[in-house]
């Protein structure tokens, strides 16, 4: 039995174009420490093109990692949350629940990369869920709570705990908000 956390591949792909959209809005700040590293970069147009049926699941499953590599190449927590964004939108393809990941990193991202800005993260937050689609935006209510399921990227791990799990689960709780 598949988890909770995969959706199908038509959700997959639905939620990838979003978490591609996250991701790329908050690319500037991995780009300005690190432009020679283009898996970021790369990873969200894989998602792009995954979410348009032009790539498979199969092999960009193999490939989901190689952006969170790319970290290592940033030199801020910011730039560093950016380029985590950009490899879970391409960690999409293999499982929706990393959709979510990709919007808390992007968010993460327009926080640190903002200090003097207290509302950067809602704002984000904010533009985040006005990009979602009717049909993206159900996939993901599709998606259980954070900490509900253990198989994924939901579970007791990185996405869970402290500022990320707090952003997936103001994501989750306003999802259905006007």
């Amino acid at each position: 039995m598949t988890s909770p956390q995969t959706l199908t591949l038509a959700e997959r792909r639905l939620v990838a174009a979003w978490a591609a959209a996250c991701a790329e809005r908050v690319l500037p700040i991995f780009e300005a420490e690190a432009a020679a590293d283009e898996r970021p970069r790369d990873a969200i147009a894989r998602a792009r093109a995954f979410s348009r049926g032009d790539l498979d699941a199969d092999g960009e499953i193999r490939r989901r990692f190689v952006a969170g590599r790319a970290a290592h190449s940033a030199s801020s927590p910011a730039g560093k949350a950016a380029a985590r964004a950009a490899a879970q939108a391409a960690g999409v393809a293999h499982m929706g629940a990393h959709a979510l990941g990709a919007a808390a990193y992007a968010a993460r991202a327009a926080d640190l990369g903002h200090p003097e800005d207290q509302d950067a993260l809602i704002r984000e937050v904010r533009w985040q869920l006005r990009q979602l689609t009717s049909p993206a935006r159900e996939a993901l209510n599709r998606l259980p709570g954070l900490g509900e399921d253990s198989a994924g990227p939901l579970g007791a791990g990185l996405l869970a705990s402290g500022q990320l799990g707090a952003i997936i689960r103001l994501v989750q709780s306003r999802l259905n908000d006007s």
